[in-house]
């Protein structure tokens, strides 16, 4: 089974997506949990065709940012902009299982993540 072609094709540029900003209202790790109700995606139907998609997709289980990135097929800059404007306008529930780290911590933390997958 195939996956249903998006209409808007490849003529649509990621500034585009996120209406030219490249940086996130606030910064969200990559591991963030995200989770949203039905409620949620009722709303997110008014808030554009990404959106809702990143809502339906967070409805029946938590995902992390790089997960929907990935099912979405959107690059991790523009998903990372339209998931912290979901967060701020309450569409999502955002759920950081770290702590606040310093971006050396974060990087030896996925290192050791890496590492372990590489032993798998």
């Amino acid at each position: 089974m195939t996956e249903p072609q998006d209409p808007r094709g490849s003529l649509v540029r990621p500034y585009a997506v996120t209406r030219g900003r490249t940086e996130p209202i606030r910064e969200i790790p990559i591991e963030a949990v995200l989770v949203a109700n039905a409620a949620a995606v009722q709303e997110a139907r008014f808030a554009g065709h990404d959106k809702y998609r990143i809502a339906v997709l967070c409805e029946p289980k938590a995902q992390s940012l790089a997960e929907l990135a990935a099912l979405t097929r959107l690059p991790l800059g523009v998903a990372r902009v339209l998931v912290a404007d979901m967060v701020a306008g309450g569409l999502l529930a955002l759920h950081s299982a770290a702590p606040r780290q310093s971006y050396t911590e974060r990087m030896d933390l996925l290192g050791r993540v890496l590492s372990g997958l590489r032993k798998l």
